[in-house]
């Protein structure tokens, strides 16, 4: 589609509002439902294992299908699964809180992930199609400042809803705002894409696909059991098949070709792993040292934790435009540097420690994250030809979901290590303490060395 004229414009200013829109609220819910963590496990009697599965469920569903559902988009009409993701999310959202069980409610935020993806897999590449490069900086990053806004507001505002409405609010209020997407997306978006109409679906390349990423991320999360070094085992090969398998397919549901001649969509993918493995698990250490290690209510804990998307917040714009002039590698590069730095500083924190500190500390992550995102995201879908911007969209989205689910593995394996199966009481604070500090040590170590991938990608 080529955009000019008034009316061109009045479709730019139309996608934004509803991209903007449909990026604020799962951001919003995916943020405010980490300070209902405590009640949740309380109202479950869930352990810390299981309330890391909480997360989990979500981030897994949500990686396995972005991919897939990015390229569905692309062949069958973006704003089709863009729409449908967005109805589905919302119901899931209403019916969460019914589950009568742990195990009921894992699955809800599976159906839960599995629409996100539909929505976060076309919504960027709807963007990146009505917006010409020069101008696609300032439009991703308008769109990456929602969803930090999501972010941010979701501690503040959920915190205030756990408190005095339970839980379940979190979820609840959020369904009059989905609903009213929806008609922003009947109203606002008026036309289709699908640059790859015609083409077949690639069923064998997607089924491998799903089962190498469920077993990778999945293995992951158990380590170091037998069964996690199974899994991981099992991905890998499948992997190795789906390489050869996409390779011979006429239209794959991943073009492989695509890591091996074009560099920088490779390093800026690999980079994208990279910092979301560093930073995945923030809200979830955040929110038990704040509620538990210094006994905060759900509410001040909230808006200790806003401090990071909010800065992530502020400089996500203009890092997006400054990328449109200036190598986004190296944006990119300086902000994973700055994150490294916020990350190390919490290894010095422990129970005793001035609650200014873990503020400052949120903030230097937030206000790093803020100058990669948007030049990385930007790098990214700038990368690839325009009949692969839905898979652009999905491989984004799931690198990013790949290294949350690391993390949130990383996260899980200390506290196996650490603490056993047991439910979070004043008995294992220490050990609570030792999990996190290592934690944050550990995901230092690795956005530092995410550093020189990030600068191995040709300058723009």
């Amino acid at each position: 589609m080529t955009l000019h004229s008034s009316e061109d414009a009045s479709l730019k200013r139309s996608i934004l509002i509803v991209a903007a829109f449909a990026a604020f609220l799962p951001a919003f819910m995916v943020s405010s439902v980490v300070l209902a963590l405590p009640t949740i496990g309380e109202h479950y009697g869930a352990d810390a294992i299981e309330l890391g599965w909480f997360l989990n469920a979500f981030s897994l569903s949500t990686g396995v299908v972005l991919l897939i559902s990015g390229r569905v988009g692309d062949m069958v009409g973006r704003k089709r699964i863009f729409s449908l993701g967005m109805l589905f999310f919302t119901l899931s959202s209403f019916l969460i809180v019914f589950s009568p069980n742990i195990t009921v409610f894992i699955i809800m935020r599976i159906i839960q992930g599995i629409t996100n993806a539909m929505v976060v897999s076309t919504m960027m590449a709807i963007v990146t199609v009505v917006f010409e490069p020069g101008e696609r900086g300032r439009a991703v990053g308008i769109n990456l400042t929602s969803t930090y806004m999501g972010i941010s507001l979701g501690p503040v505002i959920g915190g205030v809803l756990v408190q005095n409405l339970g839980w379940q609010s979190v979820f609840l209020s959020m369904v009059p705002l989905q609903i009213l997407c929806l008609v922003l997306i009947k109203l606002k978006m008026k036309s289709e894409w699908a640059d790859s109409s015609g083409d077949k679906f690639d069923y064998k390349g997607s089924v491998i696909y799903g089962i190498t990423l469920f077993g990778l991320m999945y293995g992951f999360t158990v380590l170091p059991s037998l069964l996690g070094w199974l899994c991981m085992a099992g991905g890998i090969l499948f992997g190795v098949l789906f390489v050869f398998v996409e390779l011979k397919v006429t239209n794959p549901v991943f073009e492989v070709r695509l890591f091996a001649n074009n560099r920088m969509f490779t390093f800026s993918s690999l980079t994208s792993i990279v910092i979301y493995s560093s930073i995945g698990a923030i809200g979830f250490f955040s929110s038990l040292y704040l509620q538990y290690l210094k006994d905060l209510d759900a509410t001040t804990t909230g808006l200790i934790m806003v401090t990071q998307p909010l800065a992530t917040a502020l400089l996500s714009t203009l890092s997006g435009k400054l990328s449109d002039r200036i190598n986004p590698g190296v944006l990119a590069s300086i902000g994973m540097g700055i994150v490294s730095i916020g990350l190390g500083l919490f290894w010095f924190i422990d129970a005793a420690t001035p609650i200014i500190f873990p503020i400052l500390f949120l903030a230097v992550i937030g206000l790093g994250f803020g100058m990669f995102s948007s030049p990385n995201t930007n790098a990214i879908m700038s990368s690839v030809e325009r009949r692969y911007l839905g898979l652009a969209s999905g491989s984004l989205g799931t690198m990013r979901t790949i290294g949350q689910m690391i993390s949130m593995g990383i996260a899980m394996m200390l506290f196996s290590f650490y603490i056993g199966r047991e439910v979070i009481t004043p008995q294992v604070y220490g050990a609570l303490m030792l999990s996190i500090r290592t934690g944050f040590l550990v995901y230092a170590l690795i956005c530092g060395l995410g550093i020189f991938v990030s600068l191995a990608r040709n300058k723009r």
